[in-house]
């Protein structure tokens, strides 16, 4: 059974370790460098009026995935939350995605959006897939994004309405 809650700062370790090996495993997040605790911890708090942050937990307390909404990027108006959604690989299918899911899609709405923006490497076919699977919508695309290692991608825009 897996529990969702909102992150808090003790959370960041764990999810500094998840984000990590995703970014090990590569192919499927723009971020491309390592990170650690302080970086979620940081962005947390700076984002506190205008985001949600949460950790799904297996019932011994271990996260095995976090997802967070926040105000979106400048190409993005101020209705539109931006939502980043990070699974523990080899967790994946425990039903980790469709409970962060509901509970980030009650937090958008409770801070104000209504819609929430999904911004997705055109070659992350498993991100896609996740996306359309939970309601989101093709809307546009971003041609020749250079990642930090210097490889070019292109990016997928989905949209989910929340009214």
């Amino acid at each position: 059974m897996i529990h969702v809650r909102p992150a808090h700062d003790l959370d960041a370790r764990e999810m500094a370790a998840i984000l990590n090996a995703v970014i090990e495993i590569g192919g499927t997040t723009a971020i491309t460098d390592p990170i650690d605790a302080q970086y979620f911890i940081d962005r947390m708090n700076a984002e506190r009026e205008v985001s949600s942050w949460l950790v799904a937990e297996k019932p011994d307390g271990e996260i095995v995935g976090f997802q967070w909404v926040t105000r979106g990027g400048e190409y993005l108006p101020p209705e539109a939350a931006e939502i980043a959604t990070f699974a523990k690989p080899g967790q994946q299918g425990l039903g980790i995605g469709s409970k962060l899911m509901e509970a980030t899609k009650a937090a958008a709405k409770r801070l104000g959006y209504t819609w929430i923006n999904a911004n997705i490497r055109a070659d992350n076919e498993s991100g896609l897939t996740y996306y359309q699977s939970r309601g989101f919508e093709d809307y546009g695309r971003i041609e020749g994004i250079r990642m930090a290692s210097g490889q070019v991608v292109d990016k997928v825009l989905k949209r989910y309405d929340l009214t």
